[in-house]
């Protein structure tokens, strides 16, 4: 069995951080999906809705993984230039 020492996180604790761009200090919102490379079997985006009214149709920032400088337990720190 192969062990890893790097940290883990589950899907169901990922989406409940917040998103913040270290850029700028804006807060962009909660992670409400990931897309997953099968091949290597790693996270390759996460996806943050973007602040929306009801009647617009919902968009997403999509943030590659390398953007993402640090997690912790509550956040996610992302470096994202506009």
């Amino acid at each position: 069995m192969i062990k890893c020492s790097l940290p883990t996180v589950k899907f169901c604790d990922l989406i409940k951080k917040e998103v913040i761009n270290t850029c700028n200090g804006c807060r962009l919102g909660y992670v409400c999906d990931v897309e997953i490379d099968v091949l290597c079997g790693k996270i390759s985006n996460i996806f943050v809705p973007k602040p929306h009214n009801i009647f617009q149709k919902v968009q997403y920032y999509c943030i590659k993984w390398e953007q993402i400088e640090r997690i912790s337990n509550d956040m996610i720190l992302v470096a994202v230039r506009d």
